[in-house]
């Protein structure tokens, strides 16, 4: 399955998911969260497309850890570049924060750019982080995320369904690949949002941030696991001054708050 076909069937399932889940918060009379939503725009559907796929054709070439750094740093910066356009200011300490973050990250990619198969790989997913945060922008202050997220799910499948549903035509799909893609829709993305959204609420800035600063440790640890790829001294380093700096930002922005 090439990532294009991959990534459908992860948008399809994932909108079919979550339109059950939003059908059931409803049919609990969970109205406020379900039906006083506002108009979704389009710019969500396509801010997801475009992280989906890039994400996807990105890690044909970038092993788990150093494609889950990549992307989580990209999602911070744009999101930190989305507020300063906006007009935030940033201190000496969270700009300190921001120049050791984007130190780890040139310490980390720069090796990939060694081969080019490589550095386009680095290129797509540092685009996919920057389309996820300023996807994440466009549903910060959602009076009801779930039930836009769902909108948007239905949206992204079907800006890329009539040229993709082609391809399925003319390839072999095996089912062992389809399931881990529908797996990838239902569980990670339309579960995992949906139990995000649950917690949320109840979880401070500064415990919502740290679960996210694991997420690229966890991916390498998965991809050593389960994958069986190697773990860098030159990973460990630039995780530690990445998630280090993004850190510092996010621990100053919520003291000053």
């Amino acid at each position: 399955m090439n990532p294009a076909q991959f990534t459908l069937l992860r948008l399809v399932s994932g909108a079919a998911a979550l339109a059950v889940i939003v059908w059931v918060a409803r049919r609990k009379r969970h109205r406020r969260a379900v039906e006083q939503a506002p108009k979704a725009n389009w710019w969500g559907a396509i801010w997801l497309s475009a992280y989906a796929y890039c994400f996807a054709y990105a890690y044909v070439g970038l092993a788990t850890g150093v494609g889950a750094l990549i992307l989580f740093t990209a999602v911070q910066m744009s999101m930190l570049a989305i507020g300063a356009w906006r007009g935030t200011r940033y201190g000496v300490i969270e700009i300190v924060g921001i120049v050791l973050a984007l130190a780890g990250f040139l310490y980390l990619v720069w090796p990939q750019f060694v081969e080019p198969f490589t550095a386009f790989a680095v290129v797509l997913m540092s685009l996919a982080g920057a389309a996820w945060g300023a996807y994440s922008t466009v549903g910060r202050g959602s009076r009801a995320p779930l039930n836009e997220t769902k909108t948007h799910f239905v949206r992204a499948s079907l800006l890329s369904s009539p040229l993709l549903l082609m391809g399925f035509m003319y390839s072999n799909v095996l089912w062992q690949p389809a399931l881990l893609a529908v797996l990838s829709g239902v569980l990670t993305s339309a579960i995992g949002y949906a139990l995000w959204f649950k917690v949320l609420p109840h979880l401070r800035v500064s415990t919502a941030a740290v679960g996210q600063l694991t997420v690229p440790l966890i991916a390498g640890v998965g991809g050593f696991i389960f994958v069986g790829e190697t773990l860098s001294l030159r990973f460990f380093i630039a995780s530690a001054a990445t998630l280090g700096g993004i850190a510092l930002v996010i621990s100053h922005r919520t003291q000053s708050k």
